[in-house]
């Protein structure tokens, strides 16, 4: 009885929520009575765009029908050209930069006029400056933080039509150390409200006290009065359980707001027998805040969060909920790759749950505010989150990056982010900046970071504040007191160096925020318990910070662009990840280790070349020796050729890969891996022959018309076994029937300057990915491939219509 409420008031929700949607886009010709709190809606269609400056394209009358038009998130960086003239350089991966308009023609209903009003943009790349009606609501220079205007005062409503314009520049180069894109990269929407309502990123939720019988949930809340008289208000806070069942209810006694003034409510309410969040069981709660006046609802908002307890420990490091364990993050720039800057949420999904079956529970957002949906993705999910802010203070490290702006904007941006991202469970740390070259002038350095730090504290004291530490041999930063003003002393590389600091204050709590893949670096966080976590550089190939042409990427990534993992990533399986798992590579060179300090000065060639191959088919097909390694957390791990068994190993303790030398011999290549005498796990390579044929997979066999939804599928070109021709790098042709379309190829190829959106690609290492996104309505999607000599092939995605799922 209890589960069928449970989706009787889930499908409840999802009605009224699509009511209130479609409330919100009634044609203005068609008043409709105001019967609700608040409307929220997507702003993202029917954008104009125009690549290149614009006299007069803030003025609502300028002429715009020959601009394109699109829906935002758009990144109109990555369309191209990969030039090496190109002013970014390798930093943006060669990719263009420059100026971007957007405008927007829109109406609004006649009784709105009593209501306020405002956009929200979750983020513009860069320096944007935004016009309602020809009138300039402000600039913002930082491209990764959200921002609102008020539009009020400036709008007509009715059949008057309303223009919203978006300059974007970033044509200054180079402004960063990696790919940032150009243009509204993120979601808008529209959000109108009664004019006493509560502010945004008003509402603060938190748990002060969580044990397993019962938990105390805190919401705070500010209201702010935009009328022009004073209001008697109350605020109802209504705490609905991750089954959807309502759990815990309350109303605040009523206070009197001044016009023009801001009031703030606090309300404790305790939940009996709480599902905590965890990495294995996120659960999340909901708080419905409704503002009242009388028994009228005035505003209403619904912030979802998580009942846990976290904390570090001086000692024994990282504690969630009573379990202490080891943080196993990786960093992560937001780009992905032929998205761009502009990902679809399904993209980041697919993403993430590569990186947990290999282990990984934390992301570090290198280095800079992730988009809003990234982190309720990471809540979902269960990762753990470092929201990091800056990669520079007042010293450049690129001639136009973010130290142009930080003495004016840096605390700004820290509160508007904090206060947006704070609901969040997954966020357990903020980091106010990146290997900082302030940080040699000590007692600048020291102000400018306990400013950062109080601005955290001030809208966020629940969560401490670490900082990217780097060549403390250099800054003294341990000795000259500014590693002491974070809450957790974070350092980038050298793991020694940390823990000498630890030895040196043993009060001191510490976290690796970048580090590198090697077992070395490994080991001194498995063997100290005071080492709370690390973060590997990097998670995931990301466009940009390439250096030298023809490359248009880091490759330092567990995954290459694609998402695909690469060998190494098995090593990090084998020490990070509980399940049972085995991975056979074949090595061809000693591993090139990347300098102490990477990222700086470094020359191309000194980038780690790809020195393993997970195949056992070698170019070299004359009698040789292979190195092969074994990836295994098993107790016991056994290798055939063939069918004849060459040995099995035991695991070593230092956590080493175990190492066959085998002669070469075409076939099969399988490991075994046993624990208690039981075969648990196991893996196997197979010889290609000549390529014949093209084999396609989605990973989606569903798609709904959403900008956020996509399926990728994996085009490979195999024998006629169907094993993968690592060798193969034919040109395959894509063609699409339904309603559906190519939003994207790509291939793994560092290289490669293709474009990606086009409707062939080179595969690369036999593999390649088209990347389908749904138009409207239902039906079959039909996607084909073909290429001289090769079978072709093609499959089938279906496109469900997003009403008929409610």
């Amino acid at each position: 009885m209890t589960n069928t409420i449970s989706k009787s008031f889930a499908r409840y929700w999802l009605l009224l929520s699509l009511l209130v949607a479609l409330l919100s886009i009634v044609p203005a010709a068609f008043p409709q009575p105001v019967a609700y709190a608040r409307v929220t809606s997507s702003f993202d269609s029917d954008w104009r765009f125009l690549k290149g400056d614009a006299s007069g394209a803030e003025k609502p009358d300028f002429d715009d029908s020959a601009w394109r038009k699109l829906d935002v998130p758009h990144d109109w960086s990555v369309e191209g050209p990969f030039d090496e003239k190109n002013p970014t350089g390798g930093a943006g991966g060669f990719l263009p930069a420059g100026i971007g308009w957007y405008r927007k023609h829109f109406s609004l209903r006649r009784d709105f006029h009593d209501r306020r009003i405002f956009v929200d943009f979750d983020g513009v790349m860069a320096n944007s400056d935004v016009w309602i009606n020809g009138f300039h609501l402000g600039k913002r220079p930082y491209g990764y933080v959200s921002f609102r205007y008020e539009l009020t005062e400036h709008l007509s409503f009715g059949n008057k039509p309303n223009v919203i314009a978006v300059r974007a520049d970033n044509s200054a180069q180079p402004a960063s150390r990696w790919y940032t894109g150009a243009g509204i990269y993120r979601h808008v929407r529209l959000v109108v409200t009664n004019p006493v309502h509560l502010r945004h990123w008003g509402t603060f939720v938190t748990t002060p006290q969580v044990s397993n019988g019962q938990a105390t949930v805190r919401v705070q809340t500010e209201v702010t009065n935009q009328s022009t008289a004073a209001r008697n208000v109350s605020l109802e806070i209504t705490v609905i359980d991750p089954a959807g069942r309502l759990v815990q209810s309350a109303e605040t006694k009523p206070m009197d707001i001044a016009a023009g003034a801001m009031v703030s409510f606090t309300q404790d309410l305790v939940v009996q027998n709480p599902q905590r969040w965890d990495l294995d069981h996120p659960n999340l709660y909901r708080a419905v805040a409704r503002l009242r006046a009388g028994k009228t609802t005035v505003d209403d908002e619904t912030v979802t969060f998580g009942i846990r307890e976290f904390h570090f420990d001086a000692d024994t490091g990282f504690w969630l909920n009573g379990s202490n364990f080891k943080i196993k993050g990786v960093c992560l720039h937001h780009d992905a790759s032929a998205f761009g800057a502009a990902v679809p949420l399904r993209a980041w999904e697919r993403r993430l749950e590569t990186l947990k079956r290999l282990g990984v529970n934390a992301i570090r957002t290198a280095h800079n505010p992730p988009a809003p949906e990234f982190l309720g993705l990471c809540d979902r999910m269960g990762f753990l989150v470092m929201d990091e802010l800056f990669d520079c203070w007042t010293v450049a490290k690129n001639p136009y990056d973010y130290h142009l702006y930080f003495k004016e904007w840096s605390n700004i941006d820290v509160r508007d982010t904090v206060r947006r991202d704070r609901n969040h469970p997954s966020v357990i740390i903020y980091s106010a900046g990146n290997e900082i070259h302030d940080t040699p002038k000590a007692e600048l350095a020291k102000q400018i970071l306990t400013a950062l730090v109080t601005t955290f504290h001030e809208s966020d004291p629940t969560r401490p504040v670490t900082q990217a530490l780097f060549r403390p041999n250099v800054s003294h930063d341990y000795d000259n007191g500014l590693a002491d003003i974070l809450d957790v002393v974070g350092q980038n590389y050298r793991e020694n160096e940390i823990l000498a600091a630890h030895r040196q204050k043993p009060s001191r709590k510490i976290l690796g925020t970048e580090n590198g893949h090697d077992r070395t670096v490994w080991l001194p966080l498995r063997d100290n318990p005071p080492y709370a976590g690390q973060f590997l550089w990097s998670g995931i190939d990301y466009l940009g910070e390439s250096r030298a042409w023809p490359t248009i990427a880091y490759n330092s990534g567990l995954l290459d662009r694609t998402g695909t993992p690469r060998p190494l990533a098995f090593q990090r399986q084998s020490w990070w990840s509980d399940q049972p798992m085995v991975h056979i590579a074949r090595r061809v060179a000693p591993a090139q280790l990347l300098p102490t300090d990477p990222g700086y000065g470094t020359p191309a060639q000194e980038r780690r070349p790809q020195v393993l191959f997970s195949d056992w088919t070698p170019r070299n097909i004359q009698p040789h020796d292979e190195n092969v390694e074994i990836y295994s957390n098993c107790e016991q791990v056994e290798l055939f050729l063939n069918g004849k068994s060459l040995g099995p190993k035991p695991r070593p303790a230092d956590d080493s890969p175990r190492v066959w030398n085998v002669p070469y011999s075409p076939g099969t290549l399988r490991a075994i891996g046993s624990n208690s005498g039981w075969a648990v796990a196991k893996y196997e390579l197979r010889t290609a022959g000549k390529p014949g044929q093209i084999l396609l997979a989605a990973d989606r066999g569903t798609l709904t018309p959403s900008w956020d939804d996509v399926s990728y599928v994996t085009v490979t070109v195999n024998d006629d076994n169907g094993v993968i021709v690592p060798n193969a790098h034919d040109l395959i042709t894509f063609k699409i029937a339904g309603p559906g379309i190519i939003a994207a190829v790509d291939s793994a190829d560092n290289n490669s300057h293709e474009p990606f959106q086009a409707t062939e690609r080179r595969a690369y290492q036999g593999r390649c990915f088209v990347m389908i996104k749904s138009t409207s309505g239902a039906g079959k999607i039909t996607l084909a491939a073909f290429a001289p000599g090769l079978k072709s092939t093609s499959i089938t995605i279906t496109a469900v219509d997003r009403r008929k799922t409610l």
